[in-house]
């Protein structure tokens, strides 16, 4: 069978995407059997690695741009860590439930010393707490600049690029727009695993998916 280069960045795409979301599920359950003292430290300190993995993607963004009482969050933003008022005074998260109770009262009031911030999306006029969106409102409404984000961003979508020669493609790393992976070169087994299973799909050649995913529970059990 044969993939096109549109095809193949699409399966990558997928296939990094996959497994940069686990590494959150992997680094919860390495936590847990750490707190449960199941875990070892040094070299085989597991959570720890995760973390170092998950930090490549932590960024910060300065001044959110402010527009329609929202500020709106990165493009690429995948989860957030901190928001920050003023450089250094944390905002705390909150529902829009509480948000409404908060303001309502004197003694809770969110204040530019102890702000707070609920997500809601770019259109939303009536978010709710399970319907986050792309931005976010802050209070007091009086803040209206200089909050930043500490988040971890989504990794960018891998690229091959090519030319074509004899009408055939061949690779380009040179093109402006090409993207490597991003991912740690310890992954790239069960990425290539990953993409294998997506391919062989797409052509229909069963034995590709199953060997691919025989490969991958075989990686997957060796690093447990």
């Amino acid at each position: 069978g044969y993939i096109t280069p549109e095809e193949f960045n699409l399966f990558a795409k997928q296939a990094q995407l996959e497994l940069f979301e686990e590494y959150f599920y992997n680094y919860k359950n390495a936590l847990n059997l750490q707190n449960k003292r199941l875990s070892n430290s040094g070299y085989a300190d597991i959570p720890k690695q995760l973390a170092e993995v998950i930090d490549l993607f932590t960024k910060r963004e300065d001044n959110l741009t402010y527009s329609s009482n929202a500020f709106t969050l990165p493009d690429d933003w995948y989860t957030i860590n901190t928001v920050f008022y003023n450089t250094n005074t944390e905002v705390e998260r909150v529902n829009q439930n509480k948000i409404t109770q908060l303001v309502a009262s004197h003694l809770t009031a969110p204040t530019t010393t102890y702000p707070a911030y609920y997500l809601t999306g770019a259109t939303d006029s009536t978010p709710t707490p399970t319907s986050p969106g792309n931005s976010m409102i802050v209070y007091p409404d009086t803040i209206t600049t200089d909050v930043d984000v500490l988040y971890v961003r989504y990794p960018s979508d891998p690229k091959w690029t090519y030319t074509t020669v004899s009408g055939s493609p061949v690779f380009n790393q040179s093109a402006a727009d090409y993207q490597d992976f991003e991912l740690p070169l310890s992954d790239q087994v069960e990425l290539t695993l990953k993409i294998l299973q997506y391919a062989g799909m797409n052509i229909r050649e069963i034995q590709v998916t199953e060997l691919a995913a025989r490969e991958e529970a075989v990686n997957n059990q060796q690093e447990t």
